[in-house]
């Protein structure tokens, strides 16, 4: 099923031809997604437990998307029944003073799962060929090499031992503006509004370009992107839920051999 969804590596992208509403790869709709994900729940509690008492490989889930695309819910929904000492969620906000200290991948690295863990990013290094590329934070010669830069350390990181999947969230911009006005509406949401949300949204286009040629440049075997169309929150979860398992099952974590108890008596 994930293959609805992965980016071939050196295929052409264009996220704007994409329906962000596009749910025909679940034919019976909403409740048939509720009945999978809550499977899948249950799926991904074991198969965690296993990568988590195996602990030599690791899991890292790469959650890229514009602002409302649903980060944050699909890590509340989807990762319900895990172990949170298996889990690790990493948000990555405008650097600070110490990470502009260092290259662009230095903090990025430091967040990496450990052997055993499920990593995931809310927002990465990705941020430095879209955000520093439409805002114009770094000259176009410095984002254009960060292409090759994240493709080499993602492939080190595969080559450690860690699986990478990365997820665009992909919305419609009246879905967005819904969005928008909900969390203006709702005490409880209204802080995450900003106004530079505001200002991303006049440059819609521009990131259009850059995570079409992000995801172009960048789907790998060793770290392939999926493209999920999420104006539909049901549909987004559902759908990252089945490559989260799909993914893990192929990986196959086992239990590890028991210690040699011969002798032992527990008095």
């Amino acid at each position: 099923m994930r293959e609805v969804w992965s980016v071939k590596p050196g295929s052409k992208v264009d996220v704007a031809a994409i329906d962000p509403a596009n749910t025909r790869a679940l034919k019976d709709g909403r409740t048939a997604a509720n009945a999978a994900i809550a499977d899948n729940e249950a799926s991904l509690t074991e198969l965690q437990m296993r990568l988590w008492a195996e602990s030599r490989r690791s899991l890292l889930l790469i959650l890229q998307g514009t602002d409302a695309s649903g980060k944050d819910g699909t890590i509340a929904h989807v990762f319900r029944g895990v172990n949170p000492q298996g889990t690790r969620v990493t948000s990555f906000k405008p650097p600070t003073a110490e990470e502009l200290a260092h290259d662009f991948l230095w903090r990025i690295h430091r967040s990496v799962p450990r052997a055993g863990e499920i990593g995931i990013f809310n927002r990465s290094q990705y941020e430095d060929v879209l955000v520093a590329r439409v805002r114009k934070l770094v000259p176009k010669q410095v984002w254009k090499k960060r292409y090759a830069n994240i493709t080499t350390f993602e492939t080190l990181l595969a080559h450690g031992g860690t699986t990478i999947i990365k997820c665009c969230l992909l919305i419609s911009k009246d879905e967005q503006r819904r969005r928008f006005e909900a969390r203006l509406k709702d005490p409880q949401k209204r802080w995450k509004f900003q106004r530079s949300d505001l200002e991303d949204r006049l440059l819609w286009k521009e990131y259009q370009l850059a995570y079409s040629e992000a995801i172009e440049r960048t789907s790998t075997k060793d770290a392939p992107w999926y493209v999920i169309p999420a104006d539909h929150k049901w549909f987004r979860n559902w759908a990252i839920s089945q490559i989260l398992i799909e993914t893990l099952t192929e990986l196959d974590p086992k239990y590890p051999d028991p210690p040699d108890l011969a002798g032992i008596q527990i008095v």
